[in-house]
């Protein structure tokens, strides 16, 4: 009886969420709106650029340059959506898209590339993943696999009435995360690779940079510096497959239009010679993880003597210090990242924590409130809980520890136990 009753269920969720899709013209499996995906992409595209690094801001015209290829891609599509992009001051070489058409690539990918070609060919492909629906495809079938469980549910006779709706709205706030990470379908992958050469081929690009991307993938996933890429190659794993798939679709397509390997070159020429830079904060982060400041200071000086006005090292020379318990030392180095790089949050909660340490908890409270408005954290919650609690506004410590303990972190642990301790179960 409820097998029957789970595969009634299981026809008719599947009938509700067929649609065509918009870059194939096939009926896929889709069973979100158009709406939830622009509301995704609107809602949740800052507040996961803050967790992976926040904004590239030193060199804007980078920037730029990686928006002007994205949107000159974006035209082609087959699909209209407010397409962004935008570049994460991260080392670690990834690209990811949300529903919605908001795409980042990582500072660290860029150095991996040879030509605007090779740009296209991540770009476009990140277009086809948001256009042809792959990360509302991927929510569809956690929708589904959670009407399964509601068939038991309903068998069961448990209430019905929007569980499923329910459940989905607990999550609203992680499903960005589980999108960006997500590992698409073979299916999903081969139509990336294929529309997203179709687009560099519309837009006057050599489709050749999507083979030689594959081909450079491929080796480096089978080479010493596979961990560096374990995240690009967890969602877009490469494979002599898709090498040869994209040999073949070139031989149709035509190996003609434009590379664009000295404007590339030209265009992250300023990110080639702060690379160094880039390298000695990487180890200094590992260093100070490690145990070893004085290496990881060392390290952080090196980086901002080579280029001064990266925020990022001097964050990393505020950890170190703060490390050392010198909050002082700890709190000018943060001003000097947040001189550079207002955005990021990291930037602010790290100030806001080294203000709390010397008293000063106003200047404390408006750090850690200007780190939550960018992204809400445990840390900043439980160090608000405190300052509140001690300057005795209960009710203020109650609400910041409450919304602290929702995290299965150490600093969620402390938050329950401060909870426990005001008398709050």
């Amino acid at each position: 009886m409820m097998t029957r009753f789970f595969v009634l269920v299981s026809i008719l969720l599947l009938a509700a969420g067929c649609a065509v899709n918009p870059v194939t013209g096939k009926r896929d499996l889709v069973m979100v709106s158009e709406q939830w995906e622009l509301d995704v992409g609107a809602q949740q595209y800052a507040p996961l650029r803050q967790a992976q690094g926040g904004d590239f801001t030193l060199d804007p015209a980078l920037v730029n340059y990686v928006q002007g290829v994205g949107q000159r891609l974006a035209a082609v599509s087959d699909r209209q959506l407010p397409y962004e992009f935008n570049v994460i001051n991260d080392s670690v070489p990834n690209a990811w898209a949300l529903p919605g058409g908001k795409i980042s690539i990582n500072r660290g990918l860029l150095t991996e590339m040879d030509s605007e070609s090779e740009l296209a060919a991540v770009l476009g492909h990140e277009i086809v993943h948001s256009a042809a629906r792959h990360g509302a495809q991927g929510q569809s079938r956690s929708i589904l696999l959670q009407g399964a469980v509601l068939a038991g549910g309903i068998a069961a006779g448990m209430a019905t009435d929007d569980q499923r709706y329910a459940s989905a709205a607990l999550l609203g706030g992680m499903i960005g995360a589980q999108l960006v990470n997500q590992r698409y379908s073979r299916d999903a992958e081969r139509e990336s690779d294929l529309y997203g050469m179709r687009y560099m081929q519309r837009a006057g690009y050599n489709p050749r940079g999507a083979v030689e991307l594959q081909e450079t993938f491929l080796r480096l996933s089978e080479g010493r510096r596979q961990d560096m890429f374990s995240a690009l190659f967890a969602s877009h794993p490469p494979s002599r497959e898709r090498v040869d798939n994209n040999r073949q679709l070139l031989a149709e397509l035509g190996d003609s239009g434009e590379i664009g390997r000295d404007r590339y070159q030209q265009a992250i020429a300023g990110l080639k010679r702060a690379q160094p830079a880039y390298e000695a904060y990487d180890k200094g982060r590992k260093a100070l993880s490690d145990g070893n400041a004085t290496e990881a200071m060392q390290l952080a000086e090196r980086a901002i003597s080579i280029a001064p006005r990266e925020a990022l090292f001097h964050s990393l020379k505020g950890d170190v210090l703060a490390g050392r318990k010198d909050y002082k030392g700890a709190e000018r180095a943060y001003s000097e990242a947040i001189r550079r790089d207002s955005g990021w949050f990291y930037h602010h909660l790290k100030r806001g924590i080294s203000n709390a340490e010397l008293g000063r908890d106003a200047a404390a409270r408006t750090d850690l409130q200007a780190s939550i408005q960018r992204i809400p954290t445990a840390v900043a919650h439980y160090a608000l809980g405190v300052i509140e609690r001690r300057s005795g506004n209960r009710n203020g410590a109650v609400e910041n520890f409450q919304i602290a303990a929702q995290s299965d972190s150490p600093v969620g642990q402390s938050a329950r136990k401060a909870l426990q301790e005001m008398g709050i179960q």
